[in-house]
């Protein structure tokens, strides 16, 4: 691998880190309100409280929409609260739902299955109160079916990360990041802790690894991909790192069907095109090559595309997908995905309308397009647009020129894109 290409994965990993002590901040206000509350004591920022999930691991990257927090509560609160016939689960957050509306009376709280949210204009917190078990482990309320005690062992998935990041000289964190980088850039859920389980997974069954450089990082990335794309798709369940416990994919397995294109774009880039094609997959936070130089016959056109990720945070926890229908005054419409899995292309003069066809994002949530013309002609009329708009759940366009054109929709939630969907739209004379 080239050293300059080594050098561009440090940088890259570098800047997708996540800073998170405005995090770490939320964290410490929110336990001197409950240890004020639960335990007489003012101004403790640490004691009682955990910052669990992709945080607490130090696996998640910049833009991240959730954090995770664990409070453990006196044990006299889980033996009043399990005194109840029923509903005790749902009563318990409700009280710590109040007591935390108290320090933040403006902010939308709510008691939601198993966590109390808390809707930041940044993040999201959501705050298990739990009850030390023993010590690893934590019994925690789930308030559906009536409500039930569960148990969850986040200390050990955290330190199962340290050792994975101690044996590897910090390549395992990189590579949890670099694959959430992956899966927010081309735009599918894929679970924080089963990213993290599968490069633990990648890690241990690669002992040539142990001691990667930068130098290394092509390699073991086209070797993680292989990995991830002989995984099972409809597979239910993977045991998590540390904890063993069940951990599934909202995605239904769509990171491997991912998996498979990124292992293919890989496989054939070369030393002039890797950097273009890295880009493609993780973004355009990966840098461009040294000799990078925008090759177009036609320099005279304006670049007006915009990105996301200049508008929003993009952190993509949910599913989204878009199609197309294809009108034409005495042609039967047709839908864009089928035309395309037919290996066909569209006509000028045909009437779009872009529309959502399914997501599994819980609303309120904002729309946006992107209509991004590419190619030639797109250039030389002046008119690769690429803007995003605010819209609604459907958008009209007019098929106008030939090009391999593309359409992108997004969906933000508390000012976070968590979900993205994007359509080839394929145009012939």
């Amino acid at each position: 691998m080239k050293l300059s290409l080594s050098s561009d994965f440090k940088e890259f990993c570098k800047k997708i880190k996540l800073d998170d002590s405005s995090m770490r901040t939320t964290s410490g206000e929110i336990a001197k309100k409950l240890n004020k509350v639960y335990y007489d004591i003012i101004g403790e920022e640490s004691d009682h409280m955990y910052i669990v999930g992709s945080v607490g691991r130090k696996t998640a990257i910049k833009g991240s929409s959730d954090l995770d927090l664990l409070f453990v509560l006196p044990e006299e609160i889980y033996d009043k609260y399990n005194g109840y016939e029923s509903g005790g689960q749902s009563q318990l957050l409700q009280e710590v739902k109040n007591v935390l509306k108290e320090r933040y009376p403006k902010t939308d709280i709510s008691g939601d299955g198993q966590v109390v949210v808390i809707d930041f204009d940044a993040y999201t917190v959501e705050l298990v109160p739990a009850f030390i078990n023993d010590e690893s482990s934590f019994i925690y309320p789930d308030t559906h079916d009536g409500g039930s005690w569960k148990i969850t062992k986040p200390i050990l998935e955290q330190e199962a990360c340290n050792d994975f990041d101690d044996s590897s000289n910090g390549a395992f964190r990189d590579f949890t990041g670099i694959l959430r980088a992956w899966k927010n850039n081309v735009g599918f859920s894929f679970s924080g802790l089963l990213i993290d389980t599968l490069v633990a997974e990648f890690f241990d069954d690669n002992d040539s690894f142990e001691n990667a450089t930068y130098y290394d990082y092509r390699e073991m990335l086209l070797n993680l991909f292989s990995f991830l794309k002989e995984e099972d798709s409809n597979q239910s369940y993977w045991f998590a790192l540390g904890s063993n416990q069940h951990v599934s994919d909202k995605g239904k397995g769509k990171f491997v069907k991912k998996a498979k294109q990124a292992y293919n774009k890989l496989n054939e880039a070369n030393d002039d095109t890797i950097n273009d094609v890295l880009r493609e997959i993780l973004g355009n936070d990966f840098p461009k090559s040294e000799n990078y130089s925008r090759t177009c016959s036609f320099s005279g056109y304006r670049n007006t595309e915009e990105f996301i990720r200049d508008r929003f945070p993009v952190d993509i926890i949910y599913n989204l997908v878009i199609d197309c229908e294809v009108k034409q005054d005495g042609w039967r419409p047709n839908l864009l995905s089928k035309i395309i899995k037919d290996d066909g292309f569209l006509r000028i003069d045909k009437s779009l309308e872009f529309m959502i066809m399914s997501t599994d994002c819980p609303q309120p949530y904002d729309i946006y397009w992107k209509v991004r013309n590419v190619g030639k002609e797109a250039e030389q009329r002046d008119d690769i647009r690429g803007q995003i708009v605010k819209g609604s759940s459907s958008h009209g366009e007019h098929s106008r020129f030939k090009g391999p054109h593309y359409t992108e929709c997004f969906l933000v939630k508390n000012n976070v894109c968590v979900a993205k969907a994007r359509i080839n739209v394929p145009i012939n004379n």
